[in-house]
């Protein structure tokens, strides 16, 4: 692992985000890159996110004045998105998969997209590959195991991430098959 050191929290995050997107063979479009890193900068001192049940978010956000359904809903496709990959494990303790927040957050971003190529429409389409980001980024805290076999299996039969399928494949040999109706 590399040692990190910058002179300011965007850079440093910038390096973090660019090696997580090396591991995982991807290549973030400018846009999206920089709203990464700003949303980390945005949560890192944060931690009473952890409390918020997202569809009730949702339901509330999608109701809202255009001005507050933007902020709303962009907070709950914002917190889906660190959850389902900074703290997979969370889905399993409130008795989810991480797809809930895959599903909940691209569904959020798509209802304040204008249309698919702006910056929400991007977020949206390009969730599951920011969160196989996010998934790589947790490697630099070594209290978060990685995704065990199962979790991996779960999360590349549902929401097709790519990561995901390299964690499995590195536990065995084997070819995984897909769930009828999956991805």
């Amino acid at each position: 692992m590399t040692l990190l050191l910058k002179d300011t929290p965007v850079a440093l995050w910038q390096d973090i985000i660019h090696e997580a997107e090396a591991a995982c063979t991807i290549s973030l479009k400018e846009e999206l890159e920089s709203y990464l890193v700003f949303l980390l900068m945005r949560y890192t001192d944060k931690p009473e996110m952890i409390k918020h049940v997202m569809a009730n978010e949702f339901l509330t956000g999608i109701n809202q004045p255009r001005h507050n359904r933007l902020i709303t809903l962009q907070g709950v496709g914002d917190k889906c998105l660190l959850y389902s990959g900074l703290f997979p494990q969370l889905a399993e303790k409130r008795l989810v998969k991480v797809s809930y927040y895959v599903k909940i957050g691209q569904s959020a971003y798509s209802a304040i997209s204008h249309k698919s190529t702006d910056l929400y429409g991007m977020l949206s389409r390009h969730f599951v590959p920011l969160m196989d980001i996010l998934q790589s980024v947790r490697r630099y805290n070594q209290e978060f195991t990685d995704l065990l076999p199962l979790e991996a299996y779960e999360i590349w039969n549902e929401t097709g991430s790519q990561r995901a399928l390299r964690v499995l494949k590195n536990h065995t040999n084997a070819i995984p098959l897909k769930k009828e109706g999956s991805k």
